[in-house]
């Protein structure tokens, strides 16, 4: 069991600090989809790729103050910032990293807005479709996000660039 948390604290360790729980759960599906070695299960939802068990397994490193969470009010809603606290850096101590180059992507992928990161993880999620119904899906499951014919091309080489980082070792 701890050792699925460490690999989560691990993902906030390497990130600094993730905005937004929308934003996490599209880096830890894109990092799975990546082959790097996450066990929670994600399905389909409202804003893509979506963990139920992720979200417990947060909420969890958060009670052993292991994981901080600062609630913040954004207009008319709440923005969620996390970071590893100093009792959770000792504890990934205790862990070995097994994760390499896991640092690269995730700090790459920090760097994207939640929307981009909802359109990578939705094409992820269709990956044994070809690409054409891949782009048909996005158009179809994300109309209100207007996602452009240029974007969803940005998104799959996005995802090339991402797999590249992870085979540089």
């Amino acid at each position: 069991m701890l050792k699925d948390h460490a690999k989560l604290m691990s993902a906030f360790l390497a990130s600094g600090e993730v905005v937004g729980r929308k934003k996490l759960q599209k880096m830890i599906f894109i990092a799975k989809k990546l082959s790097f070695p996450f066990q929670e299960k994600f399905q389909f939802h409202f804003y893509g790729p979506y963990s139920e068990e992720l979200t417990l397994r947060v909420e969890e490193l958060c009670n052993m103050g292991f994981i901080s969470e600062i609630k913040e009010k954004k207009g008319g809603y709440y923005q969620y910032r996390y970071s590893v606290t100093k009792e959770g850096q000792e504890f990934l101590q205790i862990y070995e990293k097994e994760m390499p180059c896991l640092d690269d992507c995730l700090t790459d992928m920090n760097e994207q807005s939640a929307r981009f990161l909802e359109l990578v993880s939705t094409v992820l999620y269709f990956d044994t479709l070809s690409k054409e119904e891949v782009v048909e899906k996005v158009f179809t499951l994300k109309s209100k996000q207007k996602y452009t014919q240029d974007e969803i091309e940005e998104a799959f080489s996005y995802i090339e660039g991402l797999k590249q980082k992870k085979t540089v070792q």
